[in-house]
């Protein structure tokens, strides 16, 4: 379906349509346009507003304030999860959010946030900028009349919180837990109710016992949101997101009434928020860590029957999804550029950070 052609002529989208053809011959006169961006997340949640924030800075920053965003948390003008829609139905001009959220849609959206098992932020921007990652979201965007680019970068994120100990995986079944995109898919198959929930509300469900578990990001964000008050046992490591990358993602129309300047701008915005964002998680990551375990949190790990379940569950599902000929080629091109970029980055920082911490830490007794 050509969904461009369906919003001109749908109810909605025409009268979208028929609102910006008066609103915006002004604008342009003017020189200057404003976009209306919805988000996924609550204002002011540590980390992803950040990135909200920065994004919209840099936008007006590159452009001399002749293109401005008007960036909207989530419930101020639609819901958090249905930012998606609210685009490719001309309601907004674009989202913040991560793609994940949204694989009912298309499941191979989640390559541009994260997969079970897939790619780190290094890993990510190799294949994204330099590797092919860009033009396949930008094809598979093109399906839906959207256009988007990652904007953030969360980096690992913790394999979750959960009031009981997990053991085995057969502590999975029934379990109710909060994990979006393939990565909830996996954990399903290990017996647990998967719920998706926007950050804002995972709190009051672990409060009001809707849920025995969750993740969220990592330690920084996680001690924003206060899970370490509702649930006592936190995993640092995971299997679903290890390097998650959040995107802005415009209406293709919009986008392609921009001047060649302002299109260019809105790139380069998200690929700043990209490298500054991972920089914000990883800095806050470590001390943010450091106080949850002087408050009483208690790390474990999962252990190697876990991460098999994990890895055979992961396959499953991926597998699940490659009669579909776009999700074919982005997990084609995705597997293989992790695999040749971690071919080096595992012999050289992989054997380098180890040796390095060794010296450091005799050097320093």
């Amino acid at each position: 379906m050509d969904r461009r052609s369906f919003l001109k002529t749908s109810a909605l989208g025409g009268a979208s349509a028929a609102a910006a053809s008066t609103l915006a011959a002004p604008m342009y006169a003017q020189g200057k346009r404003t976009l209306t961006m919805v988000t996924t997340w609550p204002r002011g949640l540590a980390g992803v507003w950040d990135s909200v924030e920065r994004f919209a800075a840099n936008v007006d920053a590159l452009t001399d304030g002749q293109l401005t965003i008007d960036a909207k948390a989530a419930g101020e003008l639609v819901g958090g999860l249905e930012v998606f829609d609210a685009v490719t139905a001309g309601q907004a001009d674009l989202y913040h959010g991560c793609e994940y959220y949204f694989t009912g849609q298309h499941p191979a959206l989640a390559y541009f946030t994260t997969v079970p098992f897939g790619m780190t932020a290094p890993e990510m921007m190799v294949w994204y900028y330099s590797m092919g990652g860009m033009e396949l979201h930008h094809k598979l965007g093109e399906i839906f009349g959207l256009k988007g680019f990652i904007a953030g970068q969360t980096g690992g994120q913790g394999g979750g919180w959960f009031r009981k100990e997990i053991t085995s995986p057969s502590d999975f079944q029934g379990l109710k837990f909060r994990m979006p995109g393939l990565g909830g898919e996996t954990v399903s198959k290990l017996g647990a109710s998967v719920q998706v929930l926007p950050g804002g509300e995972i709190y009051q469900a672990l409060s009001s016992g809707a849920l025995d578990g969750t993740e969220w990001i990592g330690p920084w964000s996680d001690e924003k949101l206060g899970l370490q008050e509702v649930c006592d046992f936190y995993y640092p490591a995971g299997f679903h997101e290890p390097g998650a990358a959040l995107c802005v993602t415009s209406n293709l129309e919009v986008f392609e009434s921009l001047s060649p300047m302002q299109q260019k701008a809105i790139e380069i915005a998200a690929g700043e928020c990209h490298q500054h964002n991972y920089a914000l998680f990883v800095s806050n990551n470590g001390p943010a860590l450091q106080r949850l375990i002087q408050g009483g949190t208690q790390l474990k790990e999962f252990s190697d029957d876990i991460w098999s379940a994990f890895g055979n569950a992961a396959k499953e599902v991926l597998d699940g999804y490659m009669g579909d000929e776009i999700f074919a080629e982005i997990r084609t091109s995705y597997e293989s550029a992790m695999a040749q970029t971690s071919a080096w980055i595992g012999r050289s920082d992989g054997n380098y950070t180890p040796q390095r911490d060794r010296v450091m830490a005799a050097q320093a007794e």
